[in-house]
């Protein structure tokens, strides 16, 4: 079971250093730029940021322990929806999985799904935030106040949406698999 986690931490926990975070997903597709949203989303990117350098605790889903690395490194976009969005961040592949822990939900009101390209915690309700995320593939608005936006693709858009149209199975699952091979953060 998970708890609900609150956090303390900030991304400058995680990475020192002026200029914008970002963090580069590199994929067996291609690299994705994504601008993170520090200011208005803090604990959002902080766990994201904390994951994807290996520096923030999670459980491990095979072995139940309480472990740290990079989580994010070899996880598949296991859900994807053609005009919609691209979902990953999932260890076990199946939409159900997570860091085994959940936390609260960070929306602002300037940060709105708009258009393709958003970056937004994906949830199963209010305050169920963990790993997963997804990249919008079109404006979105109905998941306004749902999902919390934390981050916007500023290179690599042409990968989101050649992943976006990749042949899909049940469930939505890529019939060939999408992997995040690594997550570079960086301040740039």
């Amino acid at each position: 079971m998970s708890t609900l986690k609150k956090f303390d931490e900030t991304p400058s926990d995680y990475v020192s250093g002026d200029g914008e975070l970002h963090a580069i997903l590199h994929t067996n597709h291609g690299d994705i730029d994504v601008k993170l949203f520090e200011d208005r989303a803090p604990k959002t990117v902080a766990n994201f940021v904390g994951l994807a350098t290996g520096q923030r605790e999670y459980k491990d889903p095979g072995t139940g322990e309480w472990t740290t690395g990079s989580y994010y490194d070899g996880i598949i976009f296991h859900r994807i929806i053609d005009g919609f969005m691209i979902q990953g961040g999932d260890p076990t592949g199946t939409g159900r999985g997570g860091p085994g822990y959940k936390f609260e939900d960070e929306f602002h009101p300037e940060l709105r799904h708009d258009s393709a390209g958003k970056l937004s915690m994906a949830n199963a309700g209010p305050n169920t935030n963990g790993s997963q995320f997804f990249i919008t593939l079109g404006a979105t608005p109905h998941l306004d106040d749902r999902h919390a936006v934390f981050g916007e693709v500023v290179g690599g858009m042409d990968v989101v949406q050649k992943i976006g149209s990749v042949q899909t199975g049940r469930a939505d699952r890529p019939v060939n698999e999408v992997v995040i091979e690594s997550v570079d953060v960086k301040r740039v």
